[in-house]
């Protein structure tokens, strides 16, 4: 599944490179550090944790690859709304959080998938709600340009069966209004909903059918080859020696689904 990646600056370099897209565009490559475009309230992907640090699964796995390559390493809590901006304007060089590569092929250059996710929909477990075909004439809840919103806009059947969609800025909101019966549900990636049915007050239920299918990966600014490469190589090294493994299982309380990780030889 993997192609062979070469590596062709040392670890501490600290050079730039321009490097040109398929479309003509240019980014530049500024190796020897990786900044880090993150949700601060996206569990287990990212969030703040008790003493106020970030922490989160891709957190960590960015750390790692940093230290691997004697990297500086630094994480920028971001509106995700604004995550283009950010990347576009040089804030950061990559966004790393749960991130949907599937239907944003050609939007980012990406490193290879390595978290298989299904959006799904939460519902209270005293509603009744048992299938997505429950949901018609009921409201539904996504986080603003999120991949659940491009995946009940995908599919159609759903969509146009709901009464309404709203689209709030975080899940924790989302999820205060699921628990007061202002919203009958609430579409998120699975470890999103896993983290916010073990984690929060009410008692929830995961539909079993899911709305979509797709892949995360650490999406960079297109063309910006150099970089993705040099952090590819190492997630594909964490993968096969283990180390992602060991990441992922300090994240199962948190909602991290083990069997979701696809780079990972099962």
């Amino acid at each position: 599944m993997v192609l062979a990646l070469v590596l062709s600056v040392t670890a501490c370099g600290g050079s730039s490179t321009d490097t040109t897209s398929a479309d003509g565009s240019e980014a530049q490559t500024e190796l020897g550090k990786l900044v880090v475009g993150f949700d601060a309230e996206y569990p287990p992907f990212g969030f703040i944790a008790e003493d106020g640090s970030y922490d989160g699964f891709d957190l960590a796995m960015a750390q790692e690859v940093c230290k691997r390559l004697g990297w500086e390493y630094e994480a920028v809590a971001i509106d995700w709304n604004s995550k283009d901006t950010e990347l576009s304007s040089g804030n950061i060089n990559c966004i790393w959080n749960g991130f949907t590569c599937t239907g944003r092929e050609d939007e980012y250059t990406w490193s290879e998938p390595y978290v298989d996710n299904r959006i799904v929909a939460v519902v209270r477990a005293d509603s009744g709600i048992t299938s997505l075909d429950q949901l018609a004439g009921k409201t539904v809840m996504a986080q603003a340009a999120s991949s659940a919103v491009d995946a009940l806009n995908d599919n159609a059947k759903l969509k146009d069966s709901l009464g309404s969609v709203v689209e709030l800025a975080d899940y924790n909101m989302g999820f205060m209004e699921l628990q007061q019966g202002t919203v009958d549900a609430v579409a998120a990636d699975l470890g999103v909903a896993t983290f916010q049915t073990m984690n929060k007050e009410g008692d929830y239920v995961i539909l079993e059918e899911p709305i979509s299918m797709e892949q995360y990966a650490v999406g960079f600014k297109k063309g910006d080859t150099e970089l993705r490469d040099a952090v590819n190589d190492v997630l594909l090294e964490m993968a096969k020696d283990g180390t992602m493994m060991e990441i992922a299982q300090n994240y199962v309380d948190d909602g991290l689904v083990l069997e979701s990780l696809c780079l990972i030889e099962k």
